[in-house]
């Protein structure tokens, strides 16, 4: 039986590329490597569909598509979370229902500009768990995308009225001082505690862990690194936690580039022997000569600082 998303989720939740071959189509043999390689790399979940695994450019045939073809890798063996998040609803509902039937563990949905108050957000939000029953709702919250900010205090409303929100994506930008205010608010109206989990790439990772995340949702090539972390963390080494961060910082700030940071992932991705192209759906991202040559060059400074620890840990 599918693993069910509830609120004591924690660790990292890899945000899934979708590969492409050079031509745009999907590269179903990638995605098995893929999907092996985020297993083999210690995850506790995946999120597919997601924006940087370029929802938006599929077409409905083609999500459905990498979902089943994920989930069937999967087996089970990590809960999978799909992203659904469409300005219609009935097709929101619909994808969601194809996720669920296949062994999905949740959905993620992201609100629109469309809902303009955060009390229609409330009443969007147990409108669409009212439709899809008793299936579990991770809420987006990337409004520098989305355009439709919330306060803690409202999404803690959500919280209360909808007990199929299960979970936050954290990804407002800053929002240090708002992901405090969720746990304050929270506490404070004794609302249920529900798992928050960190997008932005990482780039936050340690403060927000210190702040009262649960972990990483989020994309990363090396996602060893966001592993690391987050165990280290769990298990009260928070200096040791920084340490492998920094390690690894310069690439992490790299990917996080708005609308470059999908060819740089994609790219280290395709190095690593992971997938077979590069690769983004028109209109995408494209590394030049020079970004190539700069990518090159903060590859292998990190294999070297790599080596060294390794070297230093032999002593």
């Amino acid at each position: 039986m599918a693993q069910r998303l509830t609120e004591d989720a924690r660790g990292v939740f890899i945000i899934s590329a979708t590969p492409f071959t050079d031509d745009g189509a999907i590269d179903h043999a990638s995605i098995d490597r893929l999907t092996d390689f985020y297993l083999a790399s210690g995850v506790d979940g995946i999120t597919i569909l997601g924006m940087m695994g370029e929802a938006p450019k599929l077409t409905t045939a083609e999500s459905e598509a990498v979902l089943t073809r994920v989930l069937k890798r999967v087996n089970g063996r990590v809960p999978v979370v799909v992203g659904v998040s469409n300005p219609g609803l009935d097709n929101m509902y619909a994808l969601a229902n194809v996720a669920m039937d296949n062994g999905a563990a949740g959905v993620m949905i992201a609100p629109n500009a469309a809902s303009k108050t955060e009390s229609n957000l409330v009443s969007l939000f147990e409108t669409i768990a009212k439709a899809l029953k008793d299936v579990p709702i991770v809420y987006q919250d990337f409004p520098l995308t989305t355009s439709m900010p919330i306060s803690a205090g409202a999404f803690v409303s959500i919280v209360e009225a909808v007990p199929s929100v299960v979970m936050l994506k954290h990804e407002d930008w800053p929002g240090l001082p708002k992901l405090s205010a969720v746990r304050e608010s929270s506490e404070k109206r004794g609302a249920r505690r529900v798992s928050i989990l960190c997008g932005n790439g990482g780039l936050y990772l340690p403060q927000e862990l210190a702040r009262g995340a649960d972990g990483a949702m989020t994309g990363f090539a090396y996602p060893e690194m966001l592993v690391e972390v987050v165990k280290r963390f769990h298990a009260g080494d928070q200096d040791g936690a920084e340490d492998v961060f920094d390690l690894y910082l310069p690439l992490v700030r790299h990917e996080q580039q708005p609308g470059f940071g999908l060819a740089v992932r994609k790219e280290i991705l395709r190095r690593r022997g992971i997938i077979s192209s590069a690769a983004t759906r028109a209109p995408g991202p494209k590394l030049d000569a020079t970004g190539h040559a700069e990518l090159t060059r903060m590859m292998d400074r990190l294999a070297r600082r790599l080596d060294g620890r390794l070297a230093a840990a032999a002593q």
